[in-house]
């Protein structure tokens, strides 16, 4: 198997996870900082500046670009390394540093603002205030994905166990507004925290405080956030007593089903994520979740940027003639 015939396969959409269009805005962002994390590399290796003209020593077995497309693939697809060294015809090690070196200038891009070229959230600060520049109603929710169990006798080893899948699991947060589009996804934390102290603990709820005039839409598990931030975040309505008149029944459940209707858009930006193999059951190390999280949702954010922003008309209830007196 060549070399060519190697990369125009990776290249495919199919593969990659990507059009060919982005890979190429990848390739001529991420190129010249690899680049220059190699010379850093090699020069705190030797000690001082090179001793050789620039392209003597040994040749890279592969060039950035073959580096960037196996990284692509293996978030994608969950292929081994073992199965890419064999497509490239080098050595597993050799396709390992390509993954970690490619895979940490993926994670640190941060998120593509919609309507916004250039601009990237890195951070929930930035998130929040662009919302509030923007004026953008956010949409929160958590999601979980399966991790491998810890050896027995580990410290911390129930911390990964969720209440709600009964398995090994690594939470997230995501961010997005309300057409499903990606703001910021992060917020990594054991699957055994509760969605709303995740979020505490990375400082949300200083966040609503610094900015009063963002809001929010979440579901049941921010309860305590609705309650600490009634005007802010919006929460499900809480339901009537059981002896409680029908009218109030079907009264909150067409307020719920409102508020589901609103909320939904954060499910189908989880969801995107769940498209690529490694977010939908992790078997790699813990330690490299976060990055690997963090580099497959600023790929998945770059799409969803570029989706046109469109007026949705309000669902507001309209009387159609004057009620009787």
């Amino acid at each position: 198997m060549t070399l060519a015939w190697a990369r125009t396969a990776c290249s495919h959409p199919a593969l990659s996870g990507i059009s060919r269009a982005h890979f190429g805005e990848l390739l001529e962002e991420l190129a010249p900082r690899w680049e220059a994390a190699r010379e850093s590399a090699l020069r705190r290796r030797r000690g001082g500046d090179r001793r050789r003209a620039a392209g003597a020593g040994p040749k890279q077995r592969l060039v950035f670009v073959d580096r960037l497309l196996v990284t692509l693939v293996h978030l994608r697809l969950g292929l081994p390394h073992a199965a890419l060294a064999e497509l490239y015809g080098v050595d597993r090690s050799t396709i390992s540093n390509a993954v970690r070196e490619v895979r940490a200038l993926l994670a640190a891009r941060g998120f593509a603002v919609p309507d916004r070229l250039g601009i990237r959230l890195r951070t929930l600060e930035d998130v929040f205030a662009y919302a509030d520049a923007e004026g953008v109603c956010l949409r929160i929710d958590g999601t979980e994905v399966q991790v491998r169990r810890p050896k027995a006798g580990r410290p911390g080893r129930r911390a990964f166990i969720s209440g709600k899948k009964k398995q090994n699991t690594i939470k997230t947060t995501t961010f997005s507004d309300g057409q499903g589009r990606t703001l910021f996804s992060g917020v990594v934390r054991p699957g055994r925290m509760h969605d709303q102290t995740s979020v505490r603990t990375e400082g949300i709820a200083e966040q609503f405080c610094q900015r009063p005039e963002v809001k929010a839409k979440v579901d049941e598990g921010y309860r305590g956030l609705a309650n600490e931030f009634p005007d802010q975040v919006d929460a499900p309505p809480k339901k009537p007593k059981d002896d409680a008149p029908l009218g109030e029944h079907h009264a909150w459940r067409e307020w719920r089903r409102r508020q589901s209707s609103a909320r939904i858009h954060v499910e189908h930006t989880n969801a995107e994520y769940k498209q690529w193999r490694l977010l939908q059951r992790f078997t790699g190390r813990r330690e490299t979740y976060r990055e690997t999280h963090l580099a497959i949702a600023g790929l998945v954010s770059d799409r969803s940027a570029k989706r046109a922003t469109r007026r949705r008309t309000s669902t507001e209830l309209v009387l159609v003639r004057p009620a009787a007196c």
